[in-house]
């Protein structure tokens, strides 16, 4: 285990303010702009990644910006130390939200700095429109029922374009999409992520 207090001095963590490519960082928890509607980071600095998932998400930004060229990755969560976990979990047991949130005996992939949550910035600067918004616990938001939506015009087929967007710039750098959270991509296979790595309290 490692104290998120203690990632700034840890060799095997790096800072997001480090990486190149002109990646931008919106950390949502640290606001009132996220599902549970108040920051949880509570000043804490979690905008840090393990450093072969921080190495990737530059990758995927290069890739984006070589084949479309203005547009950047936004990086809306990364690092989500244990002890946030756990409060996000007390605070939306017994109702459906649990479905978003990993449990904490399990751990998020995010507690271990090997998970991101993002979305594309168009060459003005304004994030792309997906359809539906980051943490937008809905349907909409689940990659495994775009077809169904596209069908019924819930989503259009340029909401799709820019999905497909993001998820080839980081599926080209080795990460991997989930079914219900366009946003969401882990780096590593799960089951060694928590098998082998440090979880961040």
């Amino acid at each position: 285990m490692i104290r998120i207090e203690d990632i700034a001095a840890h060799p095997d963590f790096r800072a997001l303010s480090s990486l190149q490519h002109g990646i931008a960082v919106d950390l949502r928890y640290a606001t009132a702009d996220n599902f549970v509607g108040h920051a949880v980071y509570a000043g804490i600095d979690c905008a840090w990644l393990r450093r072969e998932a921080a190495e990737a998400l530059e990758a995927a930004a290069a890739w984006l910006h070589a084949r479309r060229p203005g547009y950047r990755l936004l990086v809306l969560d990364a690092l989500r130390p244990q002890r946030v976990q756990q409060r996000l979990w007390d605070e939306l047991q017994g109702t459906p939200l649990t479905m978003y949130l990993a449990h904490p005996e399990r751990g998020s992939i995010h507690s271990f700095g090997m998970a991101v949550d993002l979305t594309l910035l168009d060459p003005a600067g304004r994030e792309v429109d997906m359809g539906s918004g980051f943490d937008e616990m809905t349907l909409a938001s689940h990659p495994d029922h775009e077809a169904e939506h596209l069908a019924l015009g819930a989503l259009t087929p340029q909401h799709l374009v820019e999905r497909g967007w993001l998820r080839a710039a980081m599926r080209e750098a080795g990460f991997h999409a989930i079914a219900t959270e366009w946003w969401h991509f882990d780096f590593g296979d799960r089951l060694a992520v928590r098998r082998d790595l440090p979880r961040v309290l």
